[in-house]
């Protein structure tokens, strides 16, 4: 009688580290999953407020159509993007377009002080602020997600159950230096 409980003892042991276990990947799953919406609402916010931005320096350079087009070319591949690393891509290409639009409004002073730009300067880098913040939040809920999902035991039970890897929002070495650099807001 006393191995049949210690055998059943073991059972619902396994059983409840195998629970335990199965819901922990699924409340990790789920935070990367939040952690990427929220990344993905700052990237349409951000890729919202550019046409206006465009649009505004338009007004005071209407001869650098080349910027523009690459600016709204930039930004139709960044909504475009599906998965974190092509999102990451985008954005870092978006970002040095955007670079550009702002080293050409360097060149008219009536622009840098126009009052509509300077809003949308600020918008822009307040987004920027909380898109580097979710960034963030992202790839450590990723860390902390694939470390459990590639842990023994956790490694078993990802294994048998699809818990796929997830992809760090890394923008490469081409998008590096564009992101390193918040926009420039100049009074």
């Amino acid at each position: 009688m006393n191995t049949v409980l210690i055998v059943i003892a073991a059972i619902v042991a396994v059983i409840g580290a195998i629970i335990l276990i199965y819901n922990g990947l699924v409340m990790k799953r789920q935070r990367v999953n939040q952690a990427f919406a929220d990344v993905d609402v700052q990237l349409k916010q951000r890729q919202n407020l550019i046409p206006n931005l465009v649009e505004t320096v338009k007004g005071y350079a209407a001869h650098e159509q080349a910027t523009f087009q690459q600016v709204i070319a930039a930004r139709n591949a960044a909504q475009a993007a599906n998965t974190a690393g092509e999102m990451a891509r985008a954005e870092g290409v978006l970002s040095q377009a955007l670079g550009k639009l702002f080293a050409l409004a360097e060149a008219y002073p009536d622009l840098k002080a126009n009052t509509n730009f300077l809003q949308l300067q600020q918008q822009l880098s307040s987004i920027e602020d909380k898109l580097a913040a979710a960034r963030r939040f992202y790839n450590s809920a990723v860390q902390d997600y694939n470390t459990a999902r590639e842990q023994f035991p956790g490694s078993i039970i990802a294994g048998s159950f699809n818990f796929e890897a997830r992809e760090f929002f890394d923008v490469g070495v081409e998008g590096r230096s564009a992101m390193d650099e918040p926009p420039k807001v100049a009074f």
